[in-house]
């Protein structure tokens, strides 16, 4: 199995390391990772300017692009073939609810399935990528639970976030789906040293809402949590009711 690593906090990060490490045991991988942090990305792409890649001397490759980038190039210019996985993470922060709109972690998952290539993003939810270390054998145990399958599903990609807890204390995984958060005092107004104001998007108390089966109440409770996401965004439920409106020109 060919594996293709990669994430949004850099190719130094110690995420990207553990998740590495543990995909070796399934497959040849290769890690192709953006220079530097990308978190919030999302899918966006470089479009104005030349990106350039370069291999370090444990056989890295590392972009100065975004997370969406290096999964183009790693299938379009680095490799020498299609990888048959591509694993993003371990990202230093959660990834639930909305966050998968922002993640340059998901988005590189995403794109990959995009392109057809199965994928999982994976996250830990404490910030704390020290720990991360400890996360090694849960993190591959993870990995051979779902690609062990005889099938992936199509256009489906899995966003996995870790407790915070010790790994030996993971109460095992749940199924999930997305929850809901709202930020409060998300926007920080100030003047610099010149006087001049600004704003500084991030940050704030944050409140959660969902099912019982939602990411971030598994998390709470000690669980790994496993979303399956699909690329179709289309809200079925409604399509008939809308269709009833008879939208004219």
């Amino acid at each position: 199995m060919n594996i293709l690593c990669t994430n949004d906090d850099g190719y130094l990060a110690s995420g990207i390391r553990v998740l590495a490490s543990a995909a070796s045991t399934l497959g040849s991988v290769t890690v192709v990772a953006p220079d530097r942090e990308q978190s919030a990305t999302s899918n966006s792409l470089t479009l104005h300017h030349p990106l350039r890649a370069r291999l370090t001397s444990d056989n890295s490759y590392v972009v100065d692009g975004t997370p969406t980038d290096c999964v183009i190039l790693a299938v379009n210019g680095l490799l020498s073939g299609h990888p048959d996985v591509c694993l993003s993470g371990v990202n230093h922060g959660p990834n639930m609810g909305e966050d998968v709109l922002y993640s340059g972690t998901v988005a590189a998952a995403m794109e990959a399935t995009v392109i057809g290539i199965p994928a999982i993003a994976i996250s830990y939810v404490r910030d704390q990528p020290e720990e991360l270390e400890g996360w090694e054998s849960v993190v591959r145990v993870i990995l051979r639970e779902i690609l062990g399958r005889e099938e992936f599903p199509e256009d489906t990609l899995f966003n996995v976030n870790l407790p915070a807890v010790p790994p030996d204390e993971v109460r095992g995984i749940k199924v999930t789906t997305l929850g809901r958060r709202r930020y409060s005092d998300a926007i920080t107004r100030a003047n610099d040293p010149s006087g001049r104001e600004y704003f500084w998007i991030g940050g704030g108390a944050v409140n959660w809402r969902g099912a019982e089966d939602s990411d971030f109440q598994a998390v709470e409770d000690g669980y790994v949590s496993v979303t399956p996401l699909h690329l179709d965004l289309t809200n079925y439920k409604l399509l008939e009711e809308i269709r009833a409106w008879e939208l004219a020109l």
